[in-house]
């Protein structure tokens, strides 16, 4: 049987999104710094004073959505 089946929607939500803004906020940075050759080139452009604000609104969004549609699946359509 399903072991999401059981357990609340919101804390199913919180779970898969929390997992899904570690893994790709670290992904996102790691690939930064890799394409800039720096530390630097990722911090002036995640971490500024004019796109930080962006950068978390957008990985919050992001993490939201995903924990939103993975619980749904797992707990109302998969069987």
């Amino acid at each position: 049987m399903n072991q999401y089946k059981n357990q609340p929607f919101l804390k199913l939500v919180i779970r898969f999104g929390f997992i899904f803004l570690i893994v790709i906020t670290l992904l996102k940075i790691i690939m930064s710094i890799y394409s800039n050759g720096s530390i630097s080139g990722m911090i002036n452009e995640f971490f500024s004073e004019e796109t930080w604000l962006l950068f978390v609104k957008i990985q919050l969004v992001m993490s939201a959505f995903y924990g939103v549609f993975m619980a749904g699946y797992y707990k109302f359509i998969k069987k």
